[in-house]
């Protein structure tokens, strides 16, 4: 990277705070899952829509970092990730539409779930940060 494109290296604050977002909003969100009255399976499929959208979230997050960093990126894979994304979310809105919840409990549900996305994007991006400063720290070493 040159040094106009240079990025900030992330303050601890900002990196645990990051963590600790994504540690609330999916320990919320399983735990509200975990005392609620839903069937097995119904937790089962808001499980697994948390745990697909935190995935395509990083997924997306990693794949814009390398489209930046001039990583080559299919756009087939690039696409998948924005869809997947997008389900993701599109199932979660379906799924508590649907749901014979109350609104405080859906929007408990929906609220966590984003919070969960934007810390696991947050994450993704300072472990991504902190690897470069250290790749970048190891070079100017060896020079």
């Amino acid at each position: 990277m040159d040094s106009k494109s240079r990025l900030n290296r992330p303050t601890s604050a900002f990196v645990g705070a990051s963590w600790a977002a994504l540690v609330a909003g999916m320990a919320t969100y399983c735990l509200g899952l975990w005392n609620s009255t839903l069937q097995l399976n119904e937790k089962g499929y808001y499980f697994t829509l948390l745990m697909y959208g935190l995935f395509s979230a990083v997924s997306l997050q990693k794949t814009v970092r390398d489209k930046l960093e001039g990583v080559p990126v299919t756009g087939i894979y690039f696409g998948l990730c924005w869809l997947s994304l997008g389900l993701s979310i599109l199932l979660l809105a379906v799924g508590l539409w649907n749901a014979t919840l109350a609104s405080s409990e859906k929007g408990f549900y929906a609220m966590a779930f984003v919070l969960s996305l934007f810390a696991a994007v947050a994450a993704q991006k300072n472990v991504r940060d902190l690897a470069l400063f250290k790749e970048e720290g190891v070079q100017q070493e060896a020079q």
